[in-house]
């Protein structure tokens, strides 16, 4: 998981970007986008859910289901031009004000919580070295991460936006040790473990539970494949936003499927689900030695660190363009003279200080933070996939002449079923736990329209609340109770 830094500024006019976005910058940006943290850590994943077939099966619904949402996004690139920020624009152009909102908190949430991701996987590597450090959810490792956290908020305060040779550097510490790694683990790849690892008669459950199972890791590797959306003001051609989203994802998917299946023929999934993380880094080690764990623990790194401080900037981001759009309270919507939104980064950083303690609390602190992370995204991406159903079944929703086709419709339909299957295999436990994040954010909403002296609530908006506040309510009992664990 990665993210594409923030819009480019504006010209001094303000009345057009300052720079133009190629088709192969664009496509860059996708990858960039989806390459992460995640990607080292799939190994470890799948094999504790499901074998060779169960996988398999997953990556083929996964690839297809966010192959439509690419498409959705290509599709509403060209229809609806006048929408330039992405997931959140399309949610409050289709749905209304506070659907809106809830997409840009949610959006922004899930931008947070990936950021704990990034700082537990990097204490977990460091945890091979230093035993204290466990599998980063130990005490010295919540202070460390904590340390990193706000570190951080003081590097971005004093204005580091954008440097093109760091992001070089990450780009290539990302891709090369995958690369890498997948071409060696094929070297010394061994058909006969692979063909035990081929059914998962080790797992109780049906194949199709298997593959439920791994729904949320395959969401948190995929988030970003609309980071070509985000940019779409910046293109030199509408169209070329979509052709990238599309480009960007199916170069992505092929590695990450290739990282999970090639590792099945490497070691017994057993062995590989009781593997520390980054998973990758143990399956290397078992091919070619110990020099394959380091060589893929420091390319961890650094291409976490890097990740970080573009995801900082990205969350950042969406607060201070939705205070901007009176969509958030305006003090978010404050930024430096070096065009940094310090109240909008300290409230990035302040939930994601919450979220680490949070994980210390939690039976696997990193895949805690990872279904999070796909949890919340799954409402911003559903709303988005349902706006471009809307558009189709609606040609006046259009901003472009024409009827949507019927390959849109097909697509948009299929995106929407998609991200509601994902909400049903994320469970009811991370539903009611993202809804305990979204309810309280309201008082944001409420602020904001106190601000500009605007009534609170529609009455469909105020159900929408009802269900929400409900829902958060369930969720706290249910964790207090014991019925929901973390």
């Amino acid at each position: 998981m990665t993210a594409a830094e923030p819009s480019a500024p504006t010209s001094s006019a303000g009345a057009a970007p300052a720079v133009r976005l190629s088709l192969l910058t664009l496509t860059a940006m996708v990858v960039g986008s989806m390459v992460g943290a995640g990607v080292f850590s799939l190994p470890r994943r799948f094999a504790q859910e499901t074998g060779v077939a169960g996988a398999l099966i997953a990556w083929a619904v996964a690839g297809v289901g966010m192959l439509t949402l690419a498409f959705v996004f290509q599709a509403l690139a060209v229809r609806r031009p006048d929408l330039d920020a992405g997931v959140y624009a399309y949610a409050k152009a289709g749905f209304g004000e506070y659907l809106g909102f809830f997409s840009a908190f949610g959006y922004w949430a899930s931008a947070c919580v990936g950021n704990v991701t990034y700082w537990v996987l990097i204490m977990s590597t460091a945890g091979a070295v230093v035993p204290a450090l466990g599998d980063g959810d130990t005490a010295l490792a919540l202070v460390l991460s904590s340390a990193g956290l706000w570190g951080f908020f003081l590097l971005v305060r004093r204005g580091v936006k954008e440097a093109a040779a760091i992001n070089r550097i990450v780009t290539v510490a990302k891709i090369v040790p995958i690369l890498v790694f997948v071409l060696l683990a094929l070297f010394c790849f061994e058909p006969a473990v692979f063909a035990e690892n081929f059914g998962g008669a080790d797992y109780a459950g049906s194949l199709f539970d298997q593959v439920r199972g791994t729904m949320l890791a395959t969401v948190f590797v995929f988030l970003g494949v609309e980071g070509a959306s985000v940019y779409s003001r910046h293109a030199r051609r509408r169209e070329d936003v979509g052709r990238a989203t599309v480009l960007g994802f199916l170069s992505v998917f092929a590695v990450f499927a290739s990282v999970t299946i090639v590792s099945y023929g490497i070691l017994p999934m057993s062995e590989i689900a009781e593997l520390r993380q980054p998973s990758m880094a143990g399956v290397l080690e078992a091919a070619v030695g110990t020099w394959g764990k380091v060589f893929v623990s420091v390319g961890l790194v650094v291409s976490v660190l890097g990740a970080y401080l573009a995801w900082t900037l990205m969350a950042a981001e969406v607060l201070f363009v939705a205070a901007r759009d009176d969509d958030m309270p305006r003090f978010l919507g404050r930024s430096t003279a070096d065009d940094v939104p310090v109240p909008a980064l300290l409230m990035t950083t302040a939930l994601s200080q919450v979220v680490l303690v949070v994980t210390a609390f939690s039976d696997d602190a990193f895949n805690f933070a990872l279904d999070l992370t796909s949890a919340l995204s799954l409402i911003p991406f559903l709303l988005a996939a349902a706006f471009a159903l809307k558009i189709a079944l609606r040609p006046r929703e259009n901003r472009v002449e024409g009827r949507g086709t019927r390959r849109e419709l097909v697509f948009a339909a299929a995106a929407t079923l998609y991200t509601a299957f994902l909400l049903y295999a994320a469970g009811l436990k991370f539903v009611l736990v993202s809804l305990i994040l979204y309810a309280p954010a309201t008082l944001l909403f409420a602020k904001a329209r106190r601000e500009q002296g605007r009534r609170l609530f529609s009455p469909r908006e105020a159900v929408v609340c009802a269900v929400s506040v409900a829902g958060a309510a369930v969720g706290v009992v249910a964790l207090a109770t014991g019925w929901i664990e973390l």
